[in-house]
């Protein structure tokens, strides 16, 4: 029996697409396409006025993150969740719910390890440093590789958008952040075959099927932040 805390009213509740429906798949994006072919591909992905509501959520492959640490990593994460639950009452960070204000409010069916790994200086120094070695180690070096990707992403929406690369490299520098809520990864990895990522889509919840070694883009959750409009057609996809 499913606990009271977990259970959500009907009215909150959307109908679920099943895998044997038909709906929109989103789009799978080649990472090295996006380097290689005219710049009209890098336009028509990230410029808002070519982006739709539909397609802003993306499928990344040939992204350039080392496949064997990505495997590596997700075994390891697997072994983490094994271990007891620990957090420190008032702390974001850290392992099992978060924005848990009161006992009788509802809770998400699932537990996470939520830290900041990037930049370095913002880490929790009773998290990331208390990992078992080899756990530390493999999300040290994931943690450079994503850092990298995004970096990739964000030159490759600036561009498209007219911006000049110094431009980005300087909000960086600067330590402008983008300050994303919890529910929008701007870049997502799913660990195993078991069914997490929905996004919405014409009000109904649509699973998401990921393809081996890729990774879910959430394009337009940049794109609003970036480029700092509130039109709807811009909007992150709500997942």
């Amino acid at each position: 029996m499913v606990p009271t805390r977990y259970m959500r009213p009907d009215k909150d509740q959307c109908p679920t697409i099943s895998n044997g429906g038909s709906f929109h798949q989103i789009p799978v994006v080649d990472m090295q396409c996006l380097f290689s072919s005219a710049y009209t591909y890098a336009y028509v992905l990230f410029h808002p006025d070519a982006i739709t509501y539909e397609n802003n959520c993306q499928q990344l492959i040939n992204h350039g993150v080392n496949s064997s640490l990505v495997e590596k990593l997700k075994s390891e994460v697997q072994d983490f969740f094994q271990n007891k639950y620990g957090q420190e009452p008032g702390d974001v960070e850290g392992y099992g719910q978060a924005f848990v204000k009161s006992e009788e409010q509802k809770l998400d069916w699932a537990d996470m390890l939520y830290m900041i790994t990037q930049p370095e200086d913002l880490r929790k120094p009773h998290l990331f440093p208390k990992l078992p070695l080899p756990q530390r180690e493999s999300l040290q070096e994931y943690s450079i590789e994503l850092k990298s990707l995004a970096l990739k992403i964000l030159n490759l929406i600036a561009k498209a958008l007219g911006m000049k690369h110094e431009e980005i490299e300087v909000l960086l520098e600067e330590g402008l952040q983008l300050g994303l809520q919890t529910n929008r990864p701007a870049i997502l990895l799913q660990i195993n075959d078991v069914q997490g990522l929905q996004i919405k889509e014409n009000e109904a919840w649509v699973p998401v099927i990921p393809l081996p070694n890729a990774f879910i883009v959430n394009v337009g959750d940049i794109l609003e932040v970036s480029i700092r409009i509130n039109i709807r057609l811009y909007c992150e996809l709500p997942h």
